[in-house]
């Protein structure tokens, strides 16, 4: 008996917990719904309420009302849902369609419908109405051969461009972050290298001095010894004839000179200041 009370309390408890997802599910789904078009044309009262917002790929569900004011006779009604390939090319994506019926002043018909929106389609939803009925209006019966409304509906958004734009804000956040590291770095190579050349010229200049100093020397001790050898040379040839003399002390004197120049190039500073 216990384990029957404890099962009954458990069935109450499952049943009210799925009424309650139910109840919750409908308000969800009244909240997004919207009333796009209320209006009343000679004799009946029209009403459409559909889905508020929506992306490509999602459905819509709209809900058609037709109330009588009085006698009416419907000899055929349509609502036609069109959409914009691309946000520009209108295309049709469900149509309400009935003929041939009545409706008083006490009588009310519903339509409902759900499609599913095309990939390429945002923007808005554009509803069109079209009638073509006779209604009995003050003892007479007067013939409306066509009646058409248009109107705007449910919005569906451009996923393609929130994505551009999502993609657009994560480069420029990607080109600032890359831009801020940029700088940063090339104030602190400004830095080193600002701190690399007071470096070499406090620790290098006096090595510098002290290099170039001894190649000085070298090279007037080369100087001298040389300027020694040419007038060695020219007392030896003393008595040659003076053409052959001047010839004799140019090639000297060119060969020591280019001794001196390869001298001096295999001499030189390896670090320049």
């Amino acid at each position: 008996m216990e384990k029957l009370k404890k099962l009954s309390t458990v069935f109450i408890i499952f049943t009210l917990a799925s009424a309650l997802i139910c109840i919750a599910k409908a308000q969800a789904s009244a909240e997004n719904m919207k009333t796009f078009f209320d209006s009343e044309i000679p004799g009946i009262k029209i009403q459409v309420n559909a889905t508020a917002e929506t992306q490509p790929a999602k459905n819509v569900t709209v809900i058609l009302t037709l109330k009588g004011k009085t006698d009416v006779y419907m000899e055929s009604f349509s609502l036609s849902i069109f959409g914009f390939l691309r946000g520009k090319d209108k295309t049709q994506m469900a149509i309400i369609t009935d003929n041939d019926f009545s409706l008083n002043n006490t009588s009310i018909r519903k339509y409902n419908c759900t499609f599913k929106v095309p990939q390429e389609v945002w923007g808005v939803i554009y509803g069109e109405i079209s009638l073509k009925y006779s209604a009995k209006l003050g003892g007479l019966e007067i013939i409306f051969p066509l009646i058409t409304c248009g109107f705007t509906m449910t919005h569906v958004e451009n996923v393609h461009l929130k994505d551009m734009e999502e993609r657009l804000k994560n480069l420029n956040a990607s080109y600032q972050q890359l831009n801020d590291t940029y700088w940063g770095l090339n104030s602190t190579f400004e830095q080193l290298y600002q701190a690399f050349w007071e470096s070499f010229q406090m620790n290098l200049t006096a090595e510098n001095f002290v290099l170039l100093n001894q190649t000085f020397w070298e090279l007037h001790q080369n100087y001298t010894s040389l300027n020694q050898t040419y007038w060695d040379l020219k007392g030896s040839i003393g008595g040659l004839d003076t053409t052959t003399n001047v010839a004799i002390v140019l090639a000297i004197t060119t060969v020591c000179f280019a001794a001196t120049t390869i001298y001096l190039m295999m001499r030189k500073p390896k670090q320049y200041w």
